[in-house]
């Protein structure tokens, strides 16, 4: 049975927040499309609604970028709402005339409508033409009062299928020899932990081998650790969620990233991923093993 096609177009009035609007739903997982000319969205869509396509969300936005093509817009918005083939929704963002003014005063940049006038007639002309769009839309967000974080809140209320789904968690494990990891939002050291690279028999093995795990996690030292960091992450990571971050990097190193990072990333994980989505990923484990291979 194939899978049901959600396209969603995001359009409004130019500067009430289209493009913190499709990062939202790109974070979501849908396929976005930013400044898409409406004479292709038929094409387009037709294109995605077939048995071989494994997309299944996509989002455009369609502004005032494109409007030489924007009459098109209302009769392909019409047809796509008819189309029982398509779960379609029309997003329209809209801001007042005076806090619209002020965006583009902070970012001294020209209203499309208005390249050779004041901005407040291109707003004005902009809201005229789309006036009948509006009423078309099924969710309309006033953006006025809305900081971009609750303007991405506003949009994962409602159209995220699982909210939580949108929140992801990865856990690395890295070597401090080779560079901290750039994209890690929390970096946990644990290099004071006995280090297995000093035992021959554990020399070549990583942190995901049995024996190399249970001596890096047997010792009184690494048990304290793990209590006290479950004991501070479990409960800031809703907060983390909250706040709307849609990805988080856990990362743990020690000295080559072979062994005790590896390992606490691999406990950590376990414990984690009963409650949240996650990924685990070891940078570096194999990097001293490439490195003796080349030689």
């Amino acid at each position: 049975m194939s899978k049901e096609l959600n396209v969603v177009i995001i359009t409004g009035m130019s500067g009430a927040g289209k493009t913190v609007a499709i990062q939202s739903f790109e974070d979501m997982g849908y396929f976005t499309v930013d400044n898409m000319p409406p004479t292709l969205i038929e094409k387009f869509v037709e294109l995605l609604n077939t048995p071989d396509n494994k997309i299944d969300k996509v989002a455009m936005v369609v502004d005032m970028r494109s409007r030489s093509f924007f009459d098109h817009l209302y009769s392909i918005v019409t047809e796509l709402s008819d189309n029982s083939q398509i779960n379609f929704k029309l997003l329209f963002l809209d801001a007042n005339d005076s806090e619209l003014v002020s965006r583009y005063k902070e970012t001294r940049r020209s209203h499309p409508l208005a390249i050779d006038g004041r901005t407040l007639d291109g707003i004005t002309k902009e809201r005229e033409i789309l006036s009948d769009l509006k009423n078309l839309a099924e969710v309309v967000i006033d953006t006025s009062e809305l900081t971009p974080r609750n303007l991405r809140s506003k949009i994962l209320q409602q159209f995220s299928m699982s909210v939580a789904s949108t929140f992801r968690i990865e856990v690395m494990s890295f070597g401090f020899k080779y560079g901290l990891p750039l994209d890690a939002d929390l970096v946990f050291d644990v290099r004071f932990l006995p280090n297995p690279h000093y035992i021959p028999t554990l020399r070549d093995k990583n942190g995901t081998d049995e024996e190399v795990y249970d001596y890096v996690m047997n010792h009184p030292q690494s048990e304290e650790f793990y209590q006290n960091l479950m004991k501070m992450l479990v409960p800031i990571l809703p907060a983390y969620q909250k706040e709307g971050k849609s990805v988080l990097t856990i990362a743990f190193g020690c000295t080559g990233g072979q062994h005790r990072s590896v390992a606490f990333a691999e406990r950590v994980s376990k414990t984690l991923q009963e409650h949240w989505h996650l990924n685990t990923s070891h940078r570096d484990k194999d990097r001293r093993k490439e490195t003796v291979n080349r030689s």
